[in-house]
C-alpha cells in the first residue's frame, strides 16, 4: 500500500509541475486559437486602488498620464490613506484625474469596485502603483479587444532581481517565468486561469463587482469574464517592470497572501469547482493541485524513510537530502557561487513552504485575511529606484 500510495503521489506532483504545462505546450503547438489584434482606440478609464501611496503617487500619475495612448480618465481610489495621498490627489489639476477618496480603509476589491462604479470608459485597465509600463505597454494591451471575442487582456511582467537573495531571486526569475509560459500556452489554446493582476484590462460590459474583502482580483475578474462566454488572453507586447521582494522572508509573505487568495477564492465564489466554469480543469491541474503537492513532498519523505531497505527508493531518499540540502544552503549563504546551483532548489522549497502556511492561515486566521493586500514595505520600496524600474 505504501508503494503504491508513494508513486501515486509522485505521479500527481509530476503532472502538476510537468505534465500539465507539457500538454498545454503541446496543444498549443498542435492546435492554437489565436485571436486577432488591431490598433484600436476605444475609451479607456484606467483603475488604481492606492493605499498609503504618497511616496510614489505623484510619479505614477504622470507617468500613466504620458503614455503614449490617449487615456480617457485616470481614477485613483484612495482606500482609507493617512499619509498624504489624498493630498497629492487633490492637487493634480489634470482633468483626466478622477480621485475618489474614502476615509475607511475597507480593502483592495472595494476599491476597485468603486472605480469601476465610476468608470465610463468602453475598456477598464486595471493597473496597480508599483509596475512601470512601456510607454506603448497600454496601446499593445488594448490591441487584443479588436477581437471582439477576447474579454480580457493581461500584459506581460519582467521582474527585476538585483540585490535579491538566493530564495527570492529564482522566485522572481526561473519560476515567474515558468508561470508566465504557461499563461501563454493556456491563452494559445483558449484562455489563462488568472492574469497578472498589476496590468489587465476588461471590457466595461464584462466587468463584474468583487466580493468584499477578496484578495485575487486578477483570478476573480478574468474568469468571470470567461464563465460570460469570452476570452481572456496573454500580450507578450505589453511589457510591464516591476521588483518584488528582495529577501526570501518577504517573498515568503507575498507568497503566503497569494496562496491564501486561492482558498478564499473557492469560500466566496464556489461556482469556480462547478460546471458553470469552462475553466474548471486547468483551475484545478494550474493552481489547485500546487496547493496539494507540499502535502505531497512529506509524504514522500515518510514514504521513502519507511523503505529506504529497498532499490530504488534508498537511492531516491538520498537524491531527496541532496536536493533539501541544497535549498538549505541557498538560505543559509547567499553569495553568487551558491546561488547558482542553490537558488532553485532554495525558491521552490520557499514556494511549498508558503503554500503550507497558507493553509492555517485560512482556516485558524480568517479574521486578517481582509488586510492581506495591504503590503508591508520598507521607505525605499514604497518609492523604488527608477534605475531598477527603467524599462
Amino acid at each position: 500500500m505504501i508503494v503504491v500510495l508513494f508513486w501515486t503521489a509522485a505521479a500527481i506532483i509530476f503532472y502538476t509541475y510537468a505534465g500539465y504545462p507539457s500538454w498545454m505546450y503541446l496543444r498549443s503547438r498542435i492546435a492554437p486559437h489565436p485571436w486577432k489584434r488591431a490598433e484600436i482606440y476605444p475609451a479607456v478609464s484606467v483603475v488604481m486602488a492606492v493605499h498609503n501611496g504618497a511616496g510614489a503617487l505623484q510619479e505614477k500619475v504622470d507617468h500613466l498620464l504620458s503614455l503614449s495612448y490617449p487615456v480617457k480618465e485616470l481614477i485613483v481610489v484612495s482606500d482609507g490613506s493617512y499619509d498624504g495621498t489624498d493630498e497629492i490627489l487633490s492637487s493634480v489639476a489634470d482633468p483626466r484625474l478622477i480621485p475618489i477618496i474614502s476615509s475607511e480603509h475597507r480593502g483592495k476589491a472595494s476599491a476597485l469596485n468603486q472605480g469601476i462604479q465610476r468608470a465610463t470608459g468602453d475598456i477598464l485597465a486595471f493597473i496597480d502603483l508599483r509596475p512601470r509600463l512601456e510607454s506603448k505597454a497600454l496601446q499593445e494591451l488594448v490591441s487584443n479587444f479588436a477581437d471582439p471575442n477576447v474579454g480580457c487582456a493581461a500584459g506581460h511582467l519582467f521582474l527585476r532581481t538585483r540585490d535579491h537573495d538566493s530564495g527570492a531571486s529564482a522566485v522572481s526569475g526561473v519560476y515567474w517565468r515558468y508561470e508566465q509560459w504557461v499563461r501563454k500556452c493556456e491563452a494559445l489554446v483558449g484562455s489563462p486561469v488568472g492574469v497578472y493582476g498589476g496590468f489587465y484590462a476588461v471590457r466595461r460590459e464584462l466587468a463584474t463587482p468583487l466580493p468584499e474583502g477578496l484578495i485575487l482580483d486578477d483570478m476573480y475578474q478574468p474568469l468571470c469574464v470567461v464563465r460570460q462566454g469570452f476570452r481572456s488572453v496573454f500580450d507578450e507586447k505589453a511589457r510591464a517592470w516591476d521588483i518584488w521582494p528582495k529577501t526570501s522572508a518577504g517573498e515568503f509573505n507575498r507568497k503566503v497572501r497569494t496562496l491564501v487568495g486561492n482558498y478564499q477564492l473557492l469560500q466566496k465564489a464556489s461556482w469556480l469547482l462547478g460546471s458553470e466554469n469552462p475553466l474548471r480543469f486547468r483551475l484545478i491541474s494550474h493552481k489547485l493541485l500546487r496547493l496539494a503537492t507540499p502535502f505531497l513532498f512529506l509524504f514522500l519523505i515518510l514514504a521513502n524513510c519507511a523503505l529506504r531497505a529497498t532499490q530504488p527508493y534508498a537511492a531516491m531518499l538520498a537524491l531527496q537530502a541532496v536536493f533539501y540540502g541544497f535549498a538549505s544552503v541557498g538560505f543559509l549563504w547567499d553569495i553568487p557561487a551558491v546561488r547558482r546551483f542553490a537558488g532553485p532548489a532554495s525558491g521552490f522549497v520557499l514556494l511549498n513552504a508558503a503554500a503550507l502556511v497558507a493553509l492555517f492561515t485560512f482556516l485558524f486566521r480568517p479574521n486578517s485575511l481582509p488586510d492581506l493586500w495591504v503590503k508591508r514595505r520598507t521607505p525605499a520600496e514604497v518609492r523604488p529606484d527608477p534605475r531598477n524600474l527603467a524599462a
